[in-house]
């Protein structure tokens, strides 16, 4: 593995040298992305379309070509991710058949008593806490079908709980190896351990999440009417009911289970986390003896497309050495002074996670990373650099509608089902919710690397 990453770490010096070459070329990709952007912050089109007209007009100017857009790991489509989500969407739509989101919807709604807020609370916990098993899109994916569920019967507003998913999503994957995407591209460049994640990330995460069950109760107030009518109704109900299938939803239960365990042993089987879920969906489609085709409409095949071309308009900064300049200008300002660079690469990573997706930013920022920490000694304190990468990234890609894989997911979701939510209304809280979270870990990264080590 070491060859790879070596390359890697070399790539760009070279895509400086040609951003400089082709100066023009790189301008015309930071105009074409920022229009495409602003097209999607505003809504004035349809995100996959403003997505893949960006993507067709990088190839069109040579900012990318079909072999990097296409074939690159770096400034390509991550079809790992793509193909991620597509295994996990089967499973949810096997188990969607099963009466399971039913049965969990009920069984949540009884628990809290009908009140919103209990159920808030329970949804972002769980939420969270399977995050850090599961990644955090196969979670919402599980989560959002429970939560549509639950809202109707409540009759509450679901945009509310479904961002507040999302953001627990990303808090609770932040805490471990295999939670969020961007940590599995970050242990791989930097050879940390799943404990390790576990230990250095896992503290600040319980923090974050008290501070955020308050943030929730604070931003989304309006959405907590209780009806003590509806409350007692729900009571009523027996969760057995729901369950149409018992023999596909413990054919799919098993699959499940060995999928999550395939994800947490990534690491030991030396299995892609997309190719156990590419496996386990087919495997589960094939035993549930259900239409293939019925299956496939169930896939959120815009919300794919979407990032298909948000991949390569991404990657064509990168192709440019935009993306590269940047980098390297934010590891000259900090060079030889730790504590700022650890802030500042929090903070930066934060900020553009809320910008471009934190997956193919964190792929570009690792090997810019990897020279800080070799330059500082490669000690156990200049490890605080991949640890401030991996929060600014995860935490930072709450700030907005785009800044992270679980976001694109659930407003994908939302549309299907008929209640759209606006880019400005995630964004509105996702960026308070950013700046608290990230607030709060300036302070422990100054205490538990710096203070106290």
């Amino acid at each position: 593995m070491a060859a790879p990453f070596g390359a890697a770490i070399r790539r760009p010096c070279v895509a400086h040298s040609h951003a400089r070459f082709v100066s023009g070329t790189a301008w015309a990709a930071i105009a074409v992305f920022a229009t495409a952007y602003v097209l999607i912050a505003t809504e004035k089109i349809h995100r996959v379309a403003a997505a893949l007209a960006g993507a067709a007009i990088m190839l069109v100017i040579g900012a990318t070509d079909a072999e990097h857009a296409f074939f690159s790991e770096r400034a390509g489509v991550d079809w790992n991710v793509i193909v991620l989500l597509i295994g996990m969407m089967l499973i949810v739509a096997v188990l969607k058949r099963t009466g399971a989101f039913e049965y969990l919807a009920i069984w949540a709604t009884k628990r809290a008593r009908g009140r919103p807020f209990r159920v808030m609370v329970l949804l972002v916990l769980v939420t969270a806490f399977v995050s850090a098993f599961l990644d955090n899109v196969t979670t919402v994916l599980l989560i959002a079908p429970v939560t549509f569920l639950v809202c109707e019967r409540l009759n509450v507003p679901v945009a509310p709980f479904l961002i507040a998913e999302v953001f627990a999503s990303n808090i609770g994957g932040t805490s471990t190896l295999v939670g969020d995407p961007p940590n599995i591209i970050i242990a791989s460049r930097s050879g940390l351990s799943y404990n390790d994640f576990l230990i250095h990330l896992a503290p600040i995460v319980l923090v974050l999440m008290v501070v955020f069950i308050g943030l929730c109760r604070i931003l989304f107030r309006s959405a907590f009417r209780y009806d003590p009518e509806r409350a007692t109704q729900i009571a009523a109900l027996r969760e057995r009911d729901a369950i149409r299938d018992s023999r596909l939803l413990v054919v799919t239960m098993v699959v499940l289970a060995v999928v999550t365990a395939a994800f947490v042993l990534h690491t030991v089987l030396h299995l892609e986390p997309s190719v156990v879920a590419i496996v386990g969906g087919l495997v589960l489609l094939a035993l549930s003896r259900l239409d293939a085709g019925e299956i496939a409409k169930d896939l959120e095949w815009p919300t794919l497309v979407f990032f298909a071309g948000l991949f390569v308009m991404v990657g064509a900064l990168v192709h440019t050495g935009v993306i590269g300049e940047i980098s390297r200008a934010a590891s000259d300002a900090t060079e030889g002074r730790l504590f700022f660079a650890s802030i500042v690469l929090l903070w930066g990573s934060a900020a553009l996670s809320a910008v471009i997706d934190n997956i193919p930013y964190v792929a570009t920022m690792s090997p810019v990373v990897a020279d800080m920490v070799h330059s500082n000694g490669n000690t156990s304190q200049s490890q605080v650099l991949w640890w401030a990468l991996a929060l600014g990234a995860d935490l930072g890609g709450n700030a907005t509608a785009v800044g992270a894989s679980a976001n694109v997911v659930v407003l994908g979701i939302a549309e299907r089902a008929g209640k759209p939510i606006t880019f400005w209304h995630f964004t509105k809280y996702g960026l308070i919710v950013t700046i608290v979270s990230i607030a709060v870990t300036t302070p422990y990264v100054w205490l538990r690397y710096f203070a106290l080590a």
